[in-house]
């Protein structure tokens, strides 16, 4: 048999959008190409926002000709943007091979804030949250979700300003360790966004081989534990994981975990009328944590179709926090931002993106 040219599958191009600096300073050299232009590359990226090899115009035009047949740039879509009447706004963005994620904007809290998403969907199926409803159709690769960064800074015009990010969006984000530590790298480069770990918050539900594995990192970012529950009996009917990593052993991760002078790790508490949200919860929450560098971020649920559970009532919030206070606990209540618009915590979910029941995924947790 006679193989024509045509019919030849030709390896695909690297994505410049999956490399860190490094990564593209070895490739680049591999072709022939001097390292240095790496510097340059990473900040059209991502300083200047293009998309495009070919408008990177300090670069000689033989070597943009030469990047563009070497290399590609994917960038995720806006397929959909939305915005709440308190001026959050979610972005629902297109990846290359037709899949779709969510992004959120939430202005004024006090800093700009980026929510993205580590994940299509997500494992974890957390009773409360419409995302584990989807089930975990993929992971992201390191562009996809460093490219979402580049996509809400460009859309909002906030290449030049300071933003924070939170990974609290649709996945888990130590689920797909190795692609969300190297977005990060990405993200903090100083050639290209230099986001620095401070603004960054890695949102978890504990899954402690990776936790342990995030304590050891050269790049720390700010550190937020979803627990929920007070008690191994309540989280393991909110959070299914907690029946393989259970609370004892989580805290005691924290409190072994390495933070800066004056740091804390947060505790996302989501309450939930009649199920953790007693008096009795909130002191028992308090003992828990005694003895950990900890806040606890109280957060109302965000109810919605399919979510079987009711917001409690203003007063039973007020309760459970001072009760918290009263113990020392330092503690803040979140204000629910864009649930006009299902952008609130826990209501992310993109319709159609379900893993369907043959799919086979490899799930390390």
């Amino acid at each position: 048999m006679v193989i024509e040219p045509s019919d030849v599958r030709r390896p695909p191009r690297p994505d410049l959008g999956e490399l860190d600096r490094l990564g593209l300073e070895a490739a680049l050299e591999e072709r022939g190409h001097q390292r240095f232009r790496a510097r340059q590359i990473f900040r059209w990226i991502y300083r200047r926002g293009v998309t495009e090899i070919a408008a990177m115009t300090d670069l000689p035009l033989p070597l943009r000709e030469s990047l563009t047949g070497e290399f590609s740039l994917a960038t995720p879509q806006v397929a959909a943007r939305d915005r709440s009447s308190d001026g959050t706004e979610k972005f629902v963005l297109a990846l290359a091979d037709g899949r779709q994620i969510e992004a959120v904007f939430i202005p004024d809290t006090p800093a700009m804030t980026f929510c993205i998403s580590t994940q299509v969907g997500c494992a974890m199926a957390c009773a409360f949250c419409l995302t584990g409803k989807m089930g975990l159709v993929r992971n992201l690769t390191a562009g996809e979700i460093a490219g979402q960064v580049r996509v809400l800074a460009e859309a909002l015009g906030l290449r030049d300003s300071a933003f924070n990010i939170v990974l609290m969006g649709m996945g888990e984000p130590l689920h797909n360790y190795d692609e969300t530590m190297k977005a990060l790298r990405i993200i903090a480069d100083e050639h290209g966004l230099g986001v620095p770990p401070r603004r960054v918050t890695l949102s978890t539900v504990g899954l402690l081989p990776a936790l342990e594995r995030l304590a050891r990192e050269p790049l720390m970012p700010n550190l937020a534990i979803s627990l929920h529950a007070p008690t191994d009996r309540q989280r393991g009917e909110l959070v299914p994981i907690n029946q393989k990593y259970g609370i004892a052993e989580i805290i005691d991760a924290c409190k072994r975990f390495p933070l800066k002078r004056r740091s804390r790790i947060t505790f996302e508490y989501v309450l939930l009328a009649g199920v953790n949200d007693s008096a009795d919860d909130a002191r028992r929450l308090a003992k828990l944590l005694a003895g950990v560098k900890a806040k606890v971020n109280l957060i109302p649920l965000n109810t919605a179709a399919g979510i079987p559970f009711e917001r409690p009532s203003d007063a039973a919030v007020d309760s459970f926090a001072r009760i918290l206070a009263e113990r020392g606990v330092t503690v803040s209540v979140r204000k629910s931002r864009g649930r006009d618009i299902r952008a609130a915590c826990g209501q992310l979910i993109v319709e159609g993106q379900r893993r369907s029941p043959g799919q086979k995924l490899a799930v390390m947790i």
